[in-house]
């Protein structure tokens, strides 16, 4: 990466919320264990994590009780809660930094790259509370109403698929978590906007995927067989 302002002195919190059950994937436990490429899926995201040059400490929240489960994680552990949000929450406790950074670990194919330029975009806008990678969306999207008859068709060059990694200005994000809908809320972003606070979209790359269902394994590991090829 090509020096900027400040690189090698934001020290940003890294959080990887590895909470999930991995319900829909079939897994029959934590989807954040579930093998990927011969070791268990979180340690792609972890591995990303420790690579990036203004990450500091990592954090990750887990299944509560789990801690035996990940015994060779370079990081701190702290027990997830029921819905995603209080997992973050949870991890939220332990951050010392201005920033911190949040990571599902059902995105293994993450990179140390854009992480960094996650941080450094959030780093030069200080007029947003957050940064979070997204992807343009390339299909073509239309509106449908209750009987699915099409209603219209959405200009797509203004809509994004929303991933992460999320970057945070951590006081922005515990008011926005302690005055929110933590059960409704799919991303912390979310809980930002609905407190009012401005978000930036940084654009990444559609292979950042995330791993919900078993045919996503199986996209994963190719993509992962690539890059390290």
């Amino acid at each position: 990466m090509a020096d900027g302002p400040g690189l090698g002195t934001i020290k940003t919190t890294a959080l990887i919320v590895a909470a999930g059950s991995g319900q829909r994937l079939g897994a029959g436990g934590p989807k954040a264990l579930v093998e990927l490429a011969g070791r268990p899926m979180y340690e792609w995201s972890l591995e990303a994590c420790l690579a990036a040059d203004l990450v500091g400490e990592v954090i990750i929240a887990i299944p509560p009780g789990s801690s035996g489960d990940f015994p060779e994680a370079e990081a701190i552990l702290v027990d997830g809660g029921q819905a995603r949000s209080h997992s973050v929450a949870a991890g939220l406790e332990l951050v010392k930094t201005e920033f911190v950074l949040v990571h599902d670990a059902a995105r293994p194919l993450v990179t140390p790259d854009l992480i960094d330029r996650s941080i450094m975009a959030l780093d030069s806008s200080p007029e947003v509370d957050a940064v979070i990678a997204a992807a343009p969306v390339t299909d073509t999207i239309k509106s449908v109403d209750a009987d699915g008859q099409v209603t219209g068709t959405v200009d797509r060059d203004g809509l994004r698929s929303i991933q992460t990694p999320q970057v945070f200005r951590v006081e922005a994000l515990k008011k926005a978590i302690a005055s929110g809908d933590l059960e409704s809320a799919t991303d912390d972003a979310f809980l930002i906007e609905s407190a009012g606070g401005r978000v930036k979209v940084l654009d990444a790359p559609a292979s950042n995927m995330k791993v919900t269902v078993r045919a996503d394994l199986a996209t994963a590991e190719l993509l992962l067989s690539r890059a390290s090829g």
